[in-house]
């Protein structure tokens, strides 16, 4: 009798991951081993370190996970890894070891994309709020209405139709960023205002005491590009379908609100502030929960710049989520993702779902940001299906989800 239980192994950037969950609804285990230590100093991740982070890491999160859910690896039904998108490093070594370990205990290996594992994580909490509901039953089934998903996080921004069908799901790309993720603007924000790293949470703090009218920032409309005759512009995103089949409304793009702060750092002469704050920011074990404590750190210039940059991108974000959920007629949207963690966000895309009469759902903060439970999740509907990985699968840095 079949037990259920998935190993899942997370390693796309710089987060060491494993979990087991039963049936993608139960979570037994969830194991992360965050390398933010190591990237502190650089105000980023670096890929190679990267790398090596997750080589000393794998054996041991992924022992701890299995001794945490009270299982052994022939318990299992089969391991799950991120085959893609990420860094190339990164995602060898998880790969790399699922395929070991499948192979060692003649299991079977289920590729999942990282994006689709983001999407899950929203899909776990539900099932396992309906799991809680039906006396602890691990098999329950979601609603089978298709919904729009907006991933947005360090390396991502992207918009899906989420559709499931045939005891599975099925993804069609509605929109996505055509050079920063949402994520990686405020990380880089940050550093540029001397805040630590990560940024997010930084500015999310800081965010809530200044005065989010104070900077007039704005996107400008994206238009298409007939010189890029229907081919895909260049991108640090993952390849997709090419720009021309996307409607432009619904195209996300941060370069040019990082940009716009940096030009108002410089005209307003802040920089040499926040490079001396440095130091303290460094020497602060804790985000600011206080205004003095805030202003401590920054003067109120800056926390209104803050403010003001977070509140242009939540409502970019906002604003072409639900364009494109009345474009198509979706009755509730899914939004993931490490940025999907944001005070900000949560609150005002709950405000306008239930303004416009839309469900709307988010992973608890715990599954936001890069796990492995979402991929364990994400797979069990591929393992009923019997869609099981070749024994030549690779890492694919710039898989697409489709």
């Amino acid at each position: 009798m079949s037990s259920g239980l998935i190993l899942g192994i997370e390693s796309s950037c710089d987060e060491t991951a494993a979990a087991v969950v039963e049936r993608g609804a139960r979570t037994l285990s969830s194991v992360v081993a965050s390398q933010i230590a190591t990237h502190l100093r650089y105000g980023g991740v670096v890929p190679e370190l990267a790398s090596r982070e997750h080589l000393r890491a794998i054996v041991r999160v992924v022992r701890a996970a299995l001794a945490a859910a009270g299982v052994k690896l022939a318990d299992l039904d089969a391991i799950a890894g991120t085959s893609g998108p990420g860094l190339a490093g990164a995602l060898l070594v998880g790969i790399t070891y699922a395929k070991a370990l499948a192979f060692a205990q003649g299991l079977p290996l289920i590729a999942v994309n990282h994006l689709e594992g983001h999407i899950h994580a929203v899909l776990l909490q539900e099932r396992q709020a309906l799991s809680s509901m039906s006396n602890g039953e691990a098999s329950v089934e979601l609603p089978d209405t298709q919904a729009l998903a907006l991933v947005v996080s360090g390396g991502h921004t992207h918009l899906y139709l989420a559709q499931p069908g045939d005891g599975s799901w099925h993804y069609s790309l509605i929109g996505r960023t055509l050079d920063d993720a949402a994520g990686e603007a405020y990380d880089k924000v940050a550093k540029l205002l001397g805040l630590g790293y990560p940024g997010g949470p930084w500015i999310d703090a800081l965010a809530r005491f200044g005065d989010p009218h104070a900077v007039p920032f704005a996107f400008a409309q994206i238009k298409s590009k007939a010189h890029l005759g229907g081919k895909p512009p260049r991108t640090k995103a993952a390849t997709t379908a090419p720009i021309a089949t996307l409607d432009p409304r619904f195209l996300f793009s941060f370069s040019g609100i990082k940009t716009a702060v940096l030009r108002y750092v410089e005209l307003h002469s802040l920089r040499a502030e926040a490079t001396a704050r440095i130091p303290r920011m460094l020497a602060v074990a804790r985000l600011p929960q206080t205004k003095d404590e805030a202003l401590a750190l920054c003067p109120q210039s800056t926390l209104d710049l803050i403010a003001s940059f977070q509140h242009a991108v939540v409502g970019d974000l906002m604003k072409k989520t639900f364009a494109a959920a009345e474009s198509l007629d979706a009755e509730r949207i899914l939004v993931t993702g490490g940025v999907a963690a944001n005070r900000e966000l949560r609150d005002r895309f709950t405000a306008e779902a239930t303004r416009q009469g839309i469900q709307i759902a988010f992973p608890t903060l715990a599954l936001s940001t890069d796990n492995a439970a979402m991929i364990a999740a994400a797979a069990w509907p591929r393992f009923v299906a019997g869609q099981f990985a070749e024994p030549e699968l690779s890492a694919n840095p710039s898989l697409a989800l489709s």
